[in-house]
C-alpha cells in the first residue's frame, strides 16, 4: 500500500507542475497573442506563439521535414517546415511566433511551411 500511495503523490505533483507550466505559459504569452492555439480557427491564416516543446526530423514522403511541437498553455500545435532537416535558432524551449493555416493531420492540429518570428 506504501508503495501505492507515494506513486500516486508522485504522479499527482507531476501533474500540478504541469498545469502549473501551463498557467505560466498562458499567462507570458497570452497578453502578447492574438489568439490562443486552443481557440485558433482551422484554415483560415492565424497568428499564434508559445514555447517549442519538441523538435524532430520526419521525412515525409521521401522529403526531409523538421517537425516541431508549439504549446502556448491553452494547447499544442504541431508545426513542419518541408524540405528542412535544421533551422538556426530553432531548438526545446524557444518561443516563437508562426502564421499561416491550421489544419488537421490524422486528428492532430498541424501548420505547414509557417512563417516565423523568433522570441527573445
Amino acid at each position: 500500500m506504501g508503495e501505492k500511495s507515494r506513486l500516486r503523490r508522485s504522479l499527482s505533483r507531476w501533474a500540478n507542475v504541469s498545469e502549473a507550466h501551463a498557467r505560466d505559459l498562458r499567462r507570458d504569452l497570452g497578453q502578447k497573442a492574438a489568439v490562443t492555439i486552443e481557440e485558433a480557427p482551422d484554415r483560415v491564416p492565424v497568428t499564434v506563439q508559445g514555447s517549442l516543446r519538441t523538435i524532430t526530423l520526419r521525412p515525409r514522403g521521401g522529403v526531409p521535414a523538421l517537425e516541431a511541437e508549439l504549446e502556448d498553455g491553452s494547447g499544442v500545435l504541431t508545426v513542419i517546415w518541408l524540405g528542412r532537416r535544421r533551422i538556426s535558432g530553432i531548438s526545446p524551449g524557444r518561443s516563437m511566433r508562426v502564421t499561416g493555416r491550421i489544419g488537421r493531420l490524422e486528428g492532430v492540429r498541424t501548420m505547414y511551411n509557417p512563417r516565423y518570428e523568433l522570441l527573445p
